[in-house]
């Protein structure tokens, strides 16, 4: 019976493979296409990349209202947005968890948050938790800092905003600057990966 359980996940995992679901079961790695997405913002209008006409590309940030991490960094967040955004990598933040499980980050909740913090970017609410899975995000905050190209928006950065959560200047490495720095420069991101440092994804 567990030989043929085994069995079964691996043709499931195969048909998924083949039919292009891979990235649903693992998560995206640098250097694939980024689906596009359709959700609530904090004032109920739906928000899809494909609005950002002139965009260059996406700093994607899954956070949430109730984590101590998430919240340490609401304020680099919004600096991260207000210098980026005119350069054509504006922030997209989406909260992941399931407020079922921690009703501190329900939609009405996340409303409250977005004014209070006068977040200048949109702060969508991921509705069935559909969309974290298929970035494979496990934390929160976790960054997707994607590039717009002719083939769709490629994945260039995986991981943390910098390298210091709980003291700002004590950073020494701003992960997400340097990205989207050497991508504004046409340039290759020179640590395309991090850990991300944060609450466990509330599912």
């Amino acid at each position: 019976m567990r030989n043929f359980k085994m069995a079964a996940t691996v043709v499931l995992f195969g048909l998924l493979t083949a039919f292009g679901v891979k990235n649903a079961v693992s998560g995206y790695q640098i250097g694939d296409m980024a689906t596009d997405f359709k959700l609530k913002n904090v004032d109920s209008k739906m928000v899809s990349m494909a609005d950002y006409k002139d965009a260059k590309g996406f700093i994607v940030i899954f956070t949430c209202n109730h984590c101590p991490y998430a919240v340490a960094y609401e304020d680099r967040i919004i600096a991260l947005d207000k210098k980026y955004k005119k350069l054509g990598y504006p922030v997209i933040a989406i909260n992941p968890n399931n407020p079922e499980v921690q009703p501190q980050d329900s939609f009405e909740l996340m409303q409250v948050r977005a004014k209070e913090k006068k977040f200048t970017f949109p702060y969508l609410f991921d509705e069935g938790q559909h969309i974290y899975p298929q970035y494979g995000a496990t934390k929160t905050p976790h960054v997707y800092v994607l590039q717009k190209t002719k083939a769709g928006n490629e994945v260039k950065y995986i991981g943390a905003i910098d390298d210091n959560h709980s003291d700002e200047k004590a950073v020494k490495t701003k992960y997400v600057e340097a990205a989207v720095d050497a991508l504004l420069k046409n340039q290759e991101v020179a640590t395309k990966t991090t850990k991300a440092i944060g609450c466990s994804i509330k599912a």
